[in-house]
């Protein structure tokens, strides 16, 4: 049965044998929000989306203690099937008054929460219009709705334009979707032309936030309150697992009868729900991200020191300074081979190489933390300077946009 994956096989002894296999990393312990045990060496944590370092927060601990102890580990069950907690409709309630909508759906993963909105949302006769770089969330919602997929061309608003144009004698609905920060290179939507194009075909938005959610906007509600269009975005879609230290997912939405896809949406319905220690951190994370805004602010700053560092020693970064730096390589085994000299050098970055990749380029996919300490990000700094002068790859580079 499994004999269809021996090219796979082939291409993942080829990535292993050049050293640590890239994929099998296990931490002995994960000490801190920036810093792991791996083999007994301390290693500095590059690589984990922990935006504003929640995951140590010591609210956050103690209300997902209180909450284990008081009720258990587990739902074991779905809502529909089991029930809801108090908590699941408390973290819902807080949720939308934070995103300032009239209505959140959590969902058990952030990747559900793309699966099963846009299954329930879209269907065969509708029009999914997805930005080629989507997620693969959003892609296998899609799949899952049967809704008929058209992809326009990355942070490209007119070739939306052209296709939505395309599509406007045809019947259905069209769903326009897109992210706020693109989680390989670290770019953001251009959302505002995006949503002048949706207002002129009569389309609806649905915008992921996943990795704009603390990051982006004053209170942090992710690039569509940056961008000063919140009111003009049909669905947010978002996720607990980054900014917010935990697990989970959600959809947000100010449309009328929102709650009936608590009765469409399969991966909503058939999944257990979140446990009540984890309903309990998010709670206390989103109290800590609107009343300590400074976190984001250390964000922003560690995010300028390290792509400064980066950019001034000529590495081919993203297009645009976020909490994500992607290092442009120039082949896969190139990448390799810089991965494994920063482990050695006590630095883990994501190594991402294949089709999860635009244009399947390999990169080396970096994330900065609140928590970073500046030590911290000038090691970070100096390991990738000397391996990728090792390697031949800083100096000449073309460089993509310095931090702002």
């Amino acid at each position: 049965m499994l004999a269809k994956y021996r090219e796979l096989r082939a291409a993942f002894d080829a990535v292993a044998q050049v050293g640590q296999d890239p994929f099998g990393v296990i931490f002995d312990r994960v000490v801190s929000a920036t810093e792991a045990l791996l083999g007994g060496r301390r290693i500095l944590l590059l690589g984990t989306n922990n935006y504003l370092g929640l995951t140590f927060e010591e609210s956050c601990v103690a209300e997902a203690v209180a909450a284990i102890q008081a009720e258990g580990t587990g739902t074991t069950g779905s809502r529909i099937a089991n029930g809801s907690y108090g908590g699941h409709a408390m973290l819902e309630a807080r949720l939308a008054k934070f995103l300032k909508r009239r209505r959140a759906m959590v969902f058990s993963t952030g990747y559900q929460a793309n699966l099963g909105t846009l299954a329930a949302l879209a269907g065969p006769k509708d029009h999914l219009l997805l930005d080629a770089d989507s997620h693969a969330s959003i892609y296998d919602g899609a799949r899952l709705a049967g809704a008929q997929v058209t992809r326009f061309r990355h942070n490209d608003p007119e070739d939306l334009r052209r296709r939505l144009r395309r599509l406007a004698s045809q019947p259905g609905e069209k769903l326009v979707v897109t992210e706020g920060i693109y989680s390989m290179l670290g770019d953001t939507a251009p959302l505002r032309d995006i949503v002048e194009v949706k207002r002129e075909a009569g389309a609806w938005l649905m915008v992921d936030e996943a990795h704009s959610l603390g990051v982006l906007g004053e209170a942090g509600r992710g690039l569509a309150e940056a961008e000063g269009v919140e009111a003009d975005v049909d669905y947010v879609v978002g996720t607990f697992s980054k900014s917010l230290g935990a697990v989970g997912g959600f959809c947000a939405s100010d449309v009328e009868d929102f709650d009936l896809l608590r009765l469409a949406s399969r991966p909503y319905m058939f999944t257990a729900s979140l446990p009540p220690g984890v309903v309990a951190s998010v709670s206390q994370a989103i109290e800590v991200m609107e009343s300590q805004p400074l976190r984001r602010s250390r964000l922003h700053r560690n995010v300028r020191h390290f792509q400064g560092g980066l950019v001034a020693a000529g590495f081919d970064l993203g297009p645009s300074a976020s909490p994500i730096a992607s290092i442009r390589c120039p082949d896969q085994p190139t990448a390799i081979r810089f991965w494994n000299g920063l482990l050695q050098a006590g630095v883990y970055v994501n190594l991402a190489i294949g089709s999860a990749t635009p244009e399947g380029r390999p990169l080396l996919r970096t994330s900065i933390c609140a928590e970073h300490t500046p030590e911290q990000i000038e090691l970070a700094i100096a390991a990738i300077r000397a391996v990728g002068t090792e390697l031949g790859m800083t100096g000449n580079a073309t460089l993509g946009a310095a931090a702002e």
